[in-house]
C-alpha cells in the first residue's frame, strides 16, 4: 500500500472501509455526475462544498507560482511553507549616562549587554574602542557592577524589585578585560597559592590558564572584613577562594577542611562593588564589595565584605569573575577581534563610526576645492588647522578682556578631559568608575588654590594627584608640572605632551574620563 503524502489528512492513505459491514475488498460504486441540459453550459462548481456534518469547507487556493515552492509537486500554499514567526516580546528600558541624561530603548527579551552597547554606539555616533560597558546600579544600597557582555539585559532587570529605583548606566570601563593584557597587577604573589601537584614557579600568564581550566585552579587567600548577618559589626577573618565557593577559617590562617567554613557560593550570585559602604553599612574601609543572590529578598540577603586596599579588592573580584564565567569571559574579550585576520587584541586600533569613515581631508585654499589624498599632507593640514584654531580663539578673547586669564580659560574648558569645579573625592569616584588602569586621567580646578589646576591620574591601582602650577614670565603665562623645567602655553599642550612622554609622571596619559551625554 502506498504511503500517504506528508500533510495529508488522517485516513488519506488507508484502504476504504466497506459500507454496512461488507467484505473488506468490496469497492463502492461512484456516484453519477449531474449532467446539464443539452445546449446549456455546465454550471460553475460550487467553491463552498458541504460536508456530511453541514460544515462549509473552503477548497485549497491554487498557487500561481508553484516553481517558487520547496517541492515542484506542491501547487497549493501550505502553512508549513511559510516562515514561522518567532515570538520576541519587547520591553522598554532607560539607560543613563554620567551626566544623568537618559535615553529610552525598546529592546527584545533576548538582547545582550553587548548588543545594547552597540546600539547606543551607533545611535550616538561614538567610536567603538571595545571599552563601552553597561552597568547595573542599585541606588538604594549603593552597589554597582558591570554587566557582562553575554548577559541578557531583561534577565538582569527581572531581578529588580518593584519598589527599587535601580538604573542602567552606559559608560566606558577600561578595566573590564585589562587582566588579560596585564595580569601582573591583578594577582599579587602574596595572595595566590597553588596545589602541591602544581609547580610553584608559575608565570602570571599561566595563572590565567589555570583560572580558565576546569581541572586545575589557584587559590586566592587573605584577610577580609565581613559584616555579621543581622548586626552592624564587622569581623576580620581569613578567607580562601576556591572554585566551589568562598570559605573563611575559624582558626587563624588554617586551611584544613575542619577549620574552613562555607561563606558564599557565586554560581547563583552576582558580585557588586560598594560605592557608599562606609556611609550606609559602616564599613571599616572604602574598598567594599558584596555578593547578592539573583533572587534576592532585600539587603538582608547581602554578603558584605571589605578589603584593606584597592589591590586586594581588585584581586578578589577579578578571581571571582574568572571562577564564575571561565572561558566565557575570554570569549567576550576576543569577540570584537574575531574575523579580523592578522590582528591581536593589543594591536587593533579603535573602530571609527560610519560618519567618521565618510570624512575626507579637503583643501579650500585655492579657487577650487580639492581632496587631499596624501596621508602625510592631510596630517600636516590637520595640525596646522588645530594651531590656527587656538590662535583665533586667543585673539578673539584678547579683544574682550585680559589676554592671560581669558585665553587660557576658554581653550581647555571645551576639552572632554577637563572637569570644571569638581572635588577631589568626585574626581576619584569618576576615575574609579572608568577603571583603575594605568593612564586613566582627568584635569580639574584646584579647590585649595583657585588659580591652579590638578591632574588626577590612575597608576598601580592608585589615584594620584599632581598640581599644575601657572608661571608668568615676561608678561606671558605658562603652565608646568615640574617647577618650570617644562613649560606649556595652555593645558592642551600640556596634556598632549604627557600623552606622548612620561616626563615626571609615573606613566603616560592614555584614557581620559569624560561625561558623555546620551
Amino acid at each position: 500500500m502506498a504511503a500517504p503524502w506528508p500533510g495529508a489528512p488522517p485516513g488519506a492513505g488507508r484502504e476504504a472501509e466497506p459500507a454496512g459491514g461488507g467484505s473488506r475488498g468490496a469497492v463502492r460504486s461512484p456516484r453519477p455526475l449531474p449532467l446539464a441540459p443539452s445546449g446549456e453550459p455546465p454550471p460553475p462548481p460550487d467553491r463552498r462544498k458541504k460536508t456530511d456534518g453541514k460544515i462549509l469547507e473552503i477548497p485549497a487556493i491554487p498557487n500561481p507560482f508553484p516553481e517558487l515552492c520547496c517541492s515542484p509537486f506542491a501547487s497549493v500554499f501550505s502553512a508549513s511553507l511559510l516562515p514561522k514567526a518567532t515570538s520576541r516580546t519587547k520591553q522598554v528600558i532607560k539607560v543613563y549616562s554620567e551626566d544623568d541624561s537618559s535615553k529610552a530603548l525598546e529592546i527584545p527579551s533576548d538582547i545582550t549587554a553587548r548588543d545594547v552597547c552597540q546600539l547606543l554606539i551607533l545611535k550616538n555616533h561614538y567610536i567603538d574602542d571595545h571599552n563601552w560597558t553597561l552597568f547595573e546600579e542599585l541606588t538604594h544600597t549603593g552597589l554597582e557592577r558591570p554587566i557582562e557582555d553575554h548577559e541578557l539585559v531583561m534577565e538582569v532587570q527581572s531581578n529588580w524589585g518593584m519598589e527599587e529605583e535601580n538604573k542602567f548606566y552606559f559608560r566606558k570601563n577600561y578595566a573590564k578585560y585589562e587582566f588579560f593584557k596585564n595580569p601582573v597587577g591583578f594577582f599579587p604573589d602574596h595572595m595566590i597559592s597553588f596545589s602541591s601537584e602544581t609547580n610553584a614557579t608559575v608565570k602570571h600568564s599561566g595563572i590565567l590558564q589555570m583560572f580558565l581550566n576546569s581541572s586545575t585552579y589557584p587559590e586566592v587567600h587573605g584577610y577580609l572584613h565581613a559584616k555579621e548577618q543581622g548586626k552592624k559589626s564587622w569581623k576580620k577573618l581569613y578567607f580562601v577562594l576556591r572554585r566551589s565557593g568562598l570559605y573563611f577559617s575559624t582558626k587563624g590562617t588554617s586551611k584544613e577542611p575542619r577549620h574552613l567554613q562555607f561563606f558564599c557560593e557565586f554560581s547563583n550570585s552576582d558580585i557588586y562593588m560598594s560605592l557608599t559602604g562606609r556611609k550606609i553599612s559602616g564599613a571599616p574601609t572604602s574598598y567594599g564589595f558584596c555578593f547578592k543572590p539573583n533572587k534576592s529578598g532585600g539587603t538582608r540577603d547581602l554578603k558584605q565584605l571589605c578589603a584593606d586596599d584597592e589591590q586586594s579588592r581588585t584581586c578578589w573580584m577579578t578571581a571571582i569573575r574568572l571562577f564564575k564565567y571561565g572561558m566565557q569571559l575570554y570569549q567576550n574579550y576576543m569577540q570584537p577581534y574575531q574575523g579580523r585576520s592578522g590582528c591581536s587584541p593589543l594591536s587593533v586600533t579603535p573602530m571609527r563610526s560610519i560618519s567618521e569613515n565618510s570624512l575626507v581631508a579637503m583643501d579650500f585654499s585655492g579657487h577650487r576645492s580639492r581632496i587631499i589624498e596624501n596621508p602625510t599632507e592631510a596630517l600636516s593640514v590637520a595640525v596646522e588647522e588645530g594651531l590656527a584654531w587656538r590662535r583665533r580663539g586667543c585673539l578673539r578673547l584678547n579683544s574682550h578682556g585680559s589676554p592671560i586669564a581669558m585665553s587660557n580659560m576658554a581653550i581647555h574648558r571645551s576639552q572632554s578631559w577637563f572637569h570644571h569645579k569638581i572635588s577631589r573625592d568626585e574626581a576619584q569616584r569618576l576615575i574609579l568608575q572608568h577603571g583603575l588602569v594605568d593612564g586613566v586621567f582627568l584635569v580639574r580646578d584646584s579647590q585649595s588654590n583657585p588659580k591652579t589646576f590638578v591632574l588626577s591620574l590612575s597608576h598601580g591601582l592608585k589615584i594620584k594627584h599632581f598640581q599644575i602650577v601657572p608661571l608668568e614670565d615676561d608678561g606671558k603665562l605658562f603652565y608646568t608640572l615640574d617647577d618650570g623645567q617644562t613649560r606649556f602655553t595652555d593645558l592642551i599642550q600640556l596634556v598632549e605632551f604627557y600623552q606622548l612622554n612620561k616626563g615626571v609622571l609615573p606613566c603616560k596619559l592614555k584614557h581620559y574620563c569624560a561625561r558623555i551625554p546620551l
